[in-house]
């Protein structure tokens, strides 16, 4: 019997495993999903939520200065530094253009830190880990792309931006919304983008071609992948979620692999709104 996950039994990574979320639950489930694997990229989310419940508590400022001159954690949040991609190098004044920072996300974790009067890490664990149920994932490095876990605790986080309960609706709204619109950039695996949108803290489809989301998923559709070979994607116009984690890094097989896969969710478990949108078109 064919499923929205039955592609991911062809894919060359070993292990695997999916799920897909309606309403903050999962419908479906493919591979094993309790094996541990890295996150990498995906951390940001973790991070970018751990920002904000810092940010709730008025432990941390939104337009708060970090990172270069004139840069804020809205501008760290939303890779608008102009911090390089690893390195302390400036490369661009704040907000002029989109350049994705691994070396951002550690700044905007030093500043949390500062705030919470803890290690980031402690910080990540009381303020997303627990609260999100994530018992089995630990961060093993860097803030922008040390977490660690199996798909079991992944889909807690898509969840949570599916349907939020430790954070308001505000709150993962902007996540998801366009911050700084208009800057262009590179995103990773998939070139130049003009405009290349991002929100304070989650990639966001909009117009981007080529993409990692299928040709289903609605330009509103926000999330992360990383290159370890997992992803995560909420597109709250077909109102489903998938959550993927593999143990093969990502390359052009997922380029290729995880737009189907995509596709094939929304059209089985979407509401019928992104793909009648593309249909119209």
């Amino acid at each position: 019997m064919r499923t929205s996950l039955t592609r991911l039994d062809d894919w060359p990574a070993s292990p695997k495993a999916a799920a897909v979320l309606v309403g903050g639950e999962i419908v479906e489930d493919r591979g094993d999903v309790e094996v541990a694997l890295p996150w990498a990229s995906i951390t940001k989310l973790a991070t970018a939520v751990a920002a904000h419940r810092a940010m709730s508590e008025g432990l941390l400022g939104l337009d708060q200065l970090a990172g270069p001159p004139g840069s804020t954690v809205r501008h760290l949040l939303a890779h608008a530094s102009g911090l390089d991609f690893d390195t302390d190098q400036v490369r661009a004044a704040p907000g002029t253009k989109r350049i994705y920072s691994n070396t951002g996300y550690e700044v905007l974790a030093e500043a949390i830190a500062d705030g919470a009067g803890l290690p980031f890490a402690a910080w990540l664990e009381e303020s997303v880990l627990e609260p999100l149920g994530l018992a089995a994932t630990r961060l093993e490095g860097s803030p922008a792309a040390g977490l660690f876990g199996p798909l079991a605790d992944l889909v807690g986080l898509a969840g949570e931006l599916q349907r939020p309960f430790a954070m308001s609706a505000e709150t993962v709204g902007a996540i998801a919304s366009v911050a700084f619109p208009g800057l262009d950039g590179v995103l990773p695996g998939f070139g130049w983008q003009s405009p290349n949108d991002w929100g304070l803290g989650a990639e966001i489809k909009a117009t981007k071609s080529p993409h990692w989301t299928g040709g289903r998923c609605s330009p509103a559709t926000f999330g992360h992948f990383g290159a370890a070979g997992g992803f995560v994607w909420v597109d709250p116009v077909a109102g489903v979620a998938c959550a993927c984690l593999t143990g093969e890094p990502f390359g052009p097989w997922a380029a290729s692999a995880w737009p189907l896969l995509a596709d094939d969710v929304v059209a089985i478990h979407g509401s019928g709104g992104s793909a009648a949108q593309v249909d119209a078109t």
